[in-house]
Formats: structure tokens, sequence, C-alpha cells
């Protein structure tokens, strides 16, 4: 068959909407909205072929409207795991030798899809399965899916072009191979772009794969498979399951053709699977690749020199967008004492002006947390700051409300100890814990924020001072590995910013990257000479 060298689209950030008032897209997203509403969906599991039900169904309901249907999912068990890992490796000869620029041709259709008929549709799943704002939805579900799809095509053929040298007689090759058995890549609620990506990857790198979303994302990744399917990826190659993550665990984890991991959720979680793959690793054919990004504490240290305003709202934004529920959110802040009292104003006014409640009145900033059980963790901390008087208190928000929707106001924690207990451990909700230092104590300061936390995932310093932006910048190398400058620590754009970080924070193999897709594929180098030797001797056997 005819043969190029091609040259695939040149990727450029997907333009994020408005949703200004008579714009077509929020007229599109408002009746989206209302048509989501007006159904209840039946989302089965997908595996090889077939579309699976189980008698076992769970039911989606938004978290701002917990009374409200929109529909069931249908929840499988471990038969279920099984049959997509044998759907998965019936796939993966003929996905594996499907020549490369016809992946990247399914997943290029997959990003139109996305920008185009299906945009509305995945940001409305997102806004009502997550609650998740229309302006959140569209970076996320929208724009960020399009990125990672469009660039991990050039990221692809990027590995593919590195080739090495060749000497006289010799034509040297290397092949990207992917890998060999399956993928298993766990997904999180909050984020319909990650949930999308952490299959696609590998997938498009020729990798077979089996999905498990967050049973609160089931909503918006059943549109995902939609868009996979329409835009042509074979049946096997993405196999969505539904089941409970122990139970899935227990039977991908013991396999010997399991050969990778990509994760994004909780460190606790990663440690466990982690270990489970150590334990289990004579059974694998191959060493498991182990990709995973966790959790945050993530900081905003703020220098004398810095924008009061500025910083304000760097905080406001990075701590209350999307309910703090974002790995990258702001939930601690450092600030010098003499411009607390400024900041503290500037915070509290936006605060006055925030409205709270359900994604389809677009004038609420602040929505619903996921559900009972998060709910149910982040007001325990803010219980525990009325009973801890002295160590620390809420100067803002701090009530609560589950009688409709999961509803936490965005909270301010004022504490007097840096080592308090909302400035150390990860809460995961629209709570930002602030400690004021005394200017003279910068220096100390920096030792804090990199000491106080487990986790390395973003930060931020915001100051004037070039000075004290290169000593922040020095000093907190090991603390974040996404970090901004006079910026809220969250927002990373795929292709310019990519994401991970270290420590508790997981493996920082940077999704949104050439790094990340590197590792899904075993490479193969080939030697060819060109005209064999025919004599075993060398020159130097020879004597005078």
């Amino acid at each position: 068959m005819p043969k190029g060298v091609f040259n695939v689209p040149v990727p450029v950030n997907e333009p994020v909407k408005n949703y200004a008032p008579g714009s077509p897209e929020k007229a599109a997203l408002k009746k989206a909205l209302e048509e989501a509403r007006s159904r209840q969906v039946e989302i089965p599991m997908y595996i090889g072929s077939e579309e699976v039900y189980t008698d076992n169904k769970v039911k989606v309901s938004p978290p701002h409207d917990h009374q409200h249907v929109l529909g069931y999912f249908h929840e499988g068990d471990a038969s279920h795991v099984r049959q997509a890992i044998d759907a998965a490796l019936a796939a993966r000869k003929g996905w594996a030798a499907l020549s490369w620029e016809h992946r990247a041709s399914i997943f290029l259709k997959a990003a139109d899809l996305i920008a185009g008929p299906y945009r509305a549709e995945i940001n409305a799943a997102t806004m009502l399965g997550q609650s998740k704002n229309a302006y959140q939805a569209e970076i996320d579900a929208a724009c960020e899916m399009i990125d990672f799809l469009r660039f991990n095509v050039k990221f692809m053929t990027d590995i593919y072009q590195q080739q090495p040298e060749s000497s006289p007689g010799v034509w040297n090759r290397m092949e990207y191979r992917p890998l060999e058995g399956f993928v298993f890549a766990i997904t999180p609620f909050n984020f319909t772009a990650i949930a999308g990506n952490l299959p696609a990857a590998p997938a498009m790198m020729g990798n077979v794969v089996l999905w498990k979303p967050a049973f609160t994302q089931v909503y918006a990744a059943q549109v995902l498979m939609k868009v996979f399917k329409e835009a042509g990826v074979p049946d096997g190659v993405i196999n969505m399951i539904l089941v409970d993550g122990p139970a899935a665990g227990e039977v991908v984890f013991s396999h010997p053709d399991f050969t990778g991991i990509h994760f994004t959720g909780s460190t606790r979680v990663f440690q466990t699977i982690w270990k489970t793959i150590g334990e289990n690793i004579g059974t694998y054919k191959t060493f498991p690749r182990i990709v995973g990004e966790t959790g945050g504490k993530d900081f905003v240290l703020a220098h004398e020199s810095a924008d009061a305003r500025a910083v304000a709202t760097g905080l406001v934004r990075g701590a209350f967008e999307y309910q703090g529920q974002k790995c990258s959110a702001a939930s601690r802040a450092y600030i010098p004492a003499a411009m607390w009292e400024e900041v503290k104003q500037y915070i509290l006014a936006d605060l006055a002006e925030i409205k709270m409640g359900g994604v389809e009145d677009f004038s609420n900033f602040v929505n619903a947390v996921i559900d009972e059980k998060s709910f149910d963790k982040i007001t325990s901390y803010l219980d525990q700051v009325g009973k801890d008087s002295g160590k620390a208190e809420i100067i803002a928000g701090g009530g609560y409300d589950k009688s409709t929707g999961y509803f936490i106001e965005p909270t301010i924690i004022l504490a007097k100890d840096p080592r308090y207990v909302t400035l150390c451990e990860e809460i995961f909700g629209p709570v930002l814990s602030i400690y004021v230092y005394e200017k003279e104590s910068f220096e100390e300061i920096l030792d804090v924020v990199n000491t106080t936390s487990l986790y390395a995932l973003t930060g931020a310093i915001f100051a004037q001072d070039r000075y004290a932006i290169e000593r922040a910048t020095e000093r907190l190398v090991d603390s974040a590995g996404n970090f901004y400058i006079n910026d809220k620590p969250t927002g990373a754009v795929v292709g310019q910013q990519p994401f991970g970080g270290a420590r508790a924070s997981g493996t920082n193999d940077k999704a949104g990257s050439v790094l990340n897709l590197l590792r899904w594929v075993s490479p193969r180098a080939l030697k060819e000479t060109l005209v064999s030797p025919k004599d075993y001797k060398y020159p130097f056997l020879q004597e005078p």
C-alpha cells in the first residue's frame, strides 16, 4: 500500500468560549441542560463490541440537586473485568499493527467531534453530573480534552521521529512498540478531560485499555465513550467498566498480561496499588509501568512586595473555583502581616459578591461538592475549627447545608499555628487556610512551606521583588511540580504547562507533554548491516 512521511496538523489550544448573554454557545448549552434534565439515561459498560447492562442499577443525580434523577449506570462485577481483559487482548494485535496515522486520525476526529457537535452535550453532562459551572466545564470537558487529543497526536509523531544515528554501512532505526498486555486507567470525578485522557493517551500509542471512571463522573464518561466510538476507536481498544475499585483491582493486578496503570486519584489508593503490584511482580510478563497523579496541599506564598489585589484574586480563584475540588487548588496561603488587612478586605469583598447554587443558573460562581461523603469530610474540618478555639478561627464562610444539594460556603480559616491541621492535610473542598507571618520571617516561612506537606503538586509566589522571586523559586524547587509566579496555582494548559508533581503527589510524568506518552511505549532498536562481513578476522590480528 502507498506510504509517506506524514505531517500532522499543527495543534493550537482550543479557544475558550465565554458564554456571554445572547451568545450561540450559551443558548446551545442552556438547551442541552434542559434536555438532559428532562430525561433519564441508562449508562452501560462498554466491553468489546457489547454495551453491557446488569441488574445492579445505580442512581445518577446532580450533586447540587440530589433528589433529581439524571439516569442510572449499570454496575458490574469481577466477571465483567475478566470479560473486558479478554476483549482488550483480542483487540491488541490488530490495533498495535494499525499504521500510526490511522490511530492519529481517529483521535483527531474525536477532538473535532468534541469541538463541534458534542461540545454542548459534554459540557452539560459535566455541569450536571459533577456540579461544575459553565466556564469550568468549558475549560475542562471541552477545551482541555480537545487539547489533550490534538497535542498528543503531535507528541506521538515527535516520539516516532526520534531516531538514532547510523554509521557507514549500517542503518539504525528505533521503533516504538505498544506495551505487551493491557493498560488499566483509573480516573477521578473532578475533570472530564483527565477521565478521557488517561485511557486515550495509552490507546493512541497502540495499547489496549480497561478504563474505570469514578462512579461520580460516569454521566460525562458515557459521552466520552460515545465520542470515541463515533470517532472510530475499534471495539475492545478502550473498554469502560463500571466496577468497584477493589473488585476490579483483584482481577487486574493478578493478571499476567497487566502491563501498566494510568491513575489519578488519592495518594492512599495509589500507594495501595503500588504495593499490590510489587507483591505480584512475579506474576506479570513484564514490569508494569506505574504512572499516577495524586493529591496536593497547594500553597500561595506572598512576599511583602506583592500586589495585594493580585494576591486576593489569586486566592479567591485558586481556592474556590470548582469548590476547591482541584488537585491544584490553593489550599494554604502565607501572607505578610503588613499586607494582611488589605488582602483580607479584598477577599471578603469578593466573597460577599459570590453566589452559590445550582449550575443551571449561570450567575452562580460556587456550586456543590461532589457527594455526601465528601461533604461530611470537609465539614468535619470546619466543625473541628470551632472546637479549637485559640488555634484557628473561621473569618469567612463556614456555613453548609445538604438538604437539597451538597453546598459548603467558601471558607477562610485563619490559623495561629503554621502546622495547624487545615494547613497540613488535604481537604479537597472550598476551604482556604491562611497563616500570617512577620516580614522578617520570610526565610523561615520558606522552610515552613517546603516541609509542612507531604505533597508537591503546585504552588505560587506573589512578589514584585525579583530577588524574592528567585529566592522562593530556588528554595521551593522540590515543593511543586508546577510553580507559578504572580498567578494562582491552578489552570495548567496542555502544551504550555505540562502537569504533575512529585513526593506524595505522584510520579510527575507530566500529562499534556511528550513525557507522559513515552511511558506507554516499549522501544525496540533495529540495526541493519547493509553488507555483512564474511571473514571473522579483524585487522589487528595481522602481524607485520
